[in-house]
C-alpha cells in the first residue's frame, strides 16, 4: 500500500491507497491522523501497517485521486531526522570527483568498506511535495539530488519513499570540509508524495528512478536509472546507520545519488523538479533562493 498525508482545514489526514483507490483512513479511527500515528499503532499491535490499513479500509471515507494529487497534499511522513548516503553511484563518485579540489577522497569513500553518511536534515527543513525547495544564495552551483528514502521506525524498515538531497555543489567542491553547509539548510530536502510500505514492494534495490528538470516551459534535463546501480545495498546502509546511533522514532535515510546534472548546469528560481520512483510516485517541487 501507499500511503499519502493531505492538510485538510488545518488538520492533517492519512491517505492509504490500494489498487488505485485512495480513503482517508482518518474518517475510519480519528485517533490515526499521521503516518506516524499509524506507526505508533503498528508497534503497539505488533502487526504490519498494511494489516491495520485493510481493517479500516472498508470504513473509510473515499477520496478522488484528484484531491490526492493536489495542493493539499504535505510530506507524507515527518521524520525527526532525516540523513543521507554519499557516493553510493559511480555517477555521484565521478561527479564528487569533479567537482572538488580533493578528488581521491571520494573514490576512497566508494571503494571502502565505510560508506559515507551525514545528517541532512530536521523536520523544519524538509518540505513536501508542490512545495519549494531551496537554493543557497551564497552558491553558484546548486544541484537536485534524486534519491530513493528508507523510512524507518525506530531501527526497522516500515517503507520506501522519494527524497530530494538538494545540495550546493560549489561549497562542497571548495573543500570536503563544508559537505554540512553544503547540505544542511532552509528548504534543502523533499520527501514524498507518499510512503510505499516495505512490505508491498518486491525488491527495493530494482526500481527505475527518473529526474526531469524545467524552466519557463523548456526540458533542461530527463534521464533515469535504477537503483540496481547503486554498489551498496539498502540494508548495508542502513546497518551502517543504526550503528552505534540513538536513532529517533521516525527517520528517513536517503541511499545517494542517482543521476546527476551536467557540470555546467545550475538550478534558478521557479525551476521545476520531478523526480519519479517506481511504485512510489512522482515527487514535484519549484525552486527558491534561501
Amino acid at each position: 500500500m501507499r500511503y499519502y498525508q493531505r492538510s485538510v482545514d488545518g488538520n492533517t489526514h492519512l491517505v492509504g491507497e490500494r489498487d488505485g483507490a485512495y480513503s482517508d483512513l482518518s474518517t475510519a479511527n480519528p485517533r490515526l491522523q499521521t503516518f506516524d500515528d499509524l506507526l505508533y499503532a503498528s508497534n503497539v499491535a505488533e502487526t504490519e501497517i498494511d494489516t491495520i490499513a485493510r481493517r479500516l479500509i472498508d470504513e473509510a471515507e473515499p477520496i478522488p485521486s484528484e484531491d490526492v494529487g493536489g495542493e493539499s497534499l504535505i510530506e507524507p511522513v515527518t521524520p525527526q531526522e532525516v540523513w543521507a548516503a554519499g557516493v553510493t553511484y559511480r555517477i555521484s563518485e565521478e561527479a564528487r570527483e569533479a567537482e572538488s579540489s580533493k578528488p581521491e577522497f571520494y573514490l576512497e569513500v566508494y571503494d571502502s568498506d565505510r560508506p559515507e553518511l551525514f545528517f541532512k536534515a530536521t523536520p523544519e527543513r524538509v518540505v513536501g511535495p508542490n512545495d519549494r525547495v531551496g537554493i543557497r544564495g551564497d552558491s553558484d552551483w546548486n544541484v537536485p539530488e534524486p534519491e530513493l528514502g528508507v523510512v524507518l521506525s525506530g531501527r526497522e524498515i516500515v517503507g520506501y519513499t522519494i527524497g530530494n538531497d538538494m545540495s550546493s555543489r560549489a561549497i562542497e567542491g571548495e573543500n570536503p570540509l563544508y559537505l554540512p553547509q553544503s547540505k544542511v539548510y532552509d528548504r534543502c530536502c523533499a520527501i514524498g508524495p507518499a510512503v510505499r510500505s516495505a512490505a508491498s514492494i518486491d525488491d527495493p534495490a530494482d526500481l527505475e528512478i527518473r529526474m526531469r528538470i524545467e524552466r519557463d516551459g523548456d526540458v533542461l534535463y530527463d534521464e533515469s536509472t535504477n537503483t540496481s546501480r547503486m554498489v551498496r545495498s539498502i540494508d548495508e546502509l542502513v546497518d551502517w546507520y543504526l550503528r552505534h546511533n540513538a536513532v529517533p522514532d521516525v527517520s528517513v535515510l536517503l541511499t545517494g545519488t542517482s543521476l546527476v546534472p551536467d557540470d555546467e548546469f545550475t538550478l534558478e528560481p521557479a525551476d521545476r523538479i520531478e523526480i519519479g520512483i517506481e511504485g512510489i510516485g512522482t515527487l514535484s517541487n519549484t525552486v527558491t533562493e534561501v
